[in-house]
Parts: C-alpha cells; sequence; structure tokens
C-alpha cells in the first residue's frame, strides 16, 4: 500500500503568490436547490421576484456563493494539500449579485504566514481570496487564516 503524498504543504505558500481556483457556471437550478433548503427568500426562488428585486435577476445566496467558492477552492489546491482546517473566517463580503448563467472564476493571494510557536509541524497561512463574475467583477471576497502541515518540520 501506498502512502499518500498531498502535493502542497505549507512551505508552498510563499507571501504575495497567486493561486487560480477555476471557473464555475451557476445554474438556475442549483440555485433554487440550495435557496429551497438554506434561504428560501423570493429573488433566490423566483426568475420574476429576483428581476423585481435589486439584484436584477435570479440571484444566488450569498451562502451558495461561498459554498461554490469553498468547491472551486478546494479542486483548485485544498483537496491536494496538507491542510487542516481553519479557525475561522475573518470576513466575507458579498459586492455583486451572481446571477443564473454566471460564470464564476477566483483566486488566491498568500498574505502572510507562520509556523506555530507550539506545534512546529504546523504552519499558519492568511489567505484573501476573490471570486468575479464572467465581466471581471468581484462578487464575493473573504479572508481567513489557514492551518498547514509543514512538509519538513523543525527539528
Amino acid at each position: 500500500m501506498s502512502e499518500y503524498s498531498p502535493r502542497y504543504a505549507y512551505e508552498d505558500f510563499t507571501i504575495g503568490s497567486e493561486w487560480p481556483l477555476g471557473s464555475k457556471i451557476v445554474t438556475a437550478e442549483e440555485i433554487i436547490e440550495f435557496a429551497s433548503q438554506f434561504d428560501p427568500q423570493p429573488f433566490h426562488l423566483d426568475e420574476a421576484a429576483g428581476k423585481a428585486s435589486i439584484l436584477g435577476g435570479l440571484a444566488a445566496s450569498g451562502w451558495h456563493t461561498v459554498s461554490m467558492f469553498m468547491r472551486m477552492l478546494c479542486d483548485a489546491y485544498l483537496l491536494d494539500s496538507t491542510s487542516q482546517g481553519a479557525p475561522g473566517i475573518d470576513y466575507v463580503k458579498w459586492t455583486q449579485p451572481v446571477l443564473a448563467g454566471d460564470t464564476l472564476t477566483g483566486k488566491t493571494t498568500i498574505l502572510d504566514r507562520r509556523v506555530s510557536n507550539s506545534k512546529p509541524s504546523l504552519g499558519f497561512v492568511k489567505l484573501h481570496h476573490s471570486v468575479f463574475n464572467q465581466d471581471g467583477l468581484v462578487v464575493c471576497e473573504l479572508e481567513h487564516t489557514a492551518m498547514f502541515s509543514l512538509r519538513e518540520p523543525a527539528k
């Protein structure tokens, strides 16, 4: 049996580097499905209600947007990393509505990093994430610290 070795570890997250997150097409069906379960406001469930709102169309819940971002993040690098989770989110900001038919892309920027004082095999990486629509407009921004195991911890 071979031992799995993730491609990305703490050492790979250098300050100032940017990591692309790929793309995601947002469908009306998934907006309605998510909203039906978790955020059943009319503008997330019905095209006419969305058009009548300030959102301008059938709009994804902000929480759905964050969920789609999380999937993009996992697919881009997180699932092939030494990720140990995160202690929380510093902030999330929705800046534009995400509408049915939008294509989302994103990027992660590494802001800072440090090795844990109490657990020298663990590093903390401060991340800023931006999610864009097909017009290049930022639709969501997030910032948090993630924890990654070191590939080669100091002895």
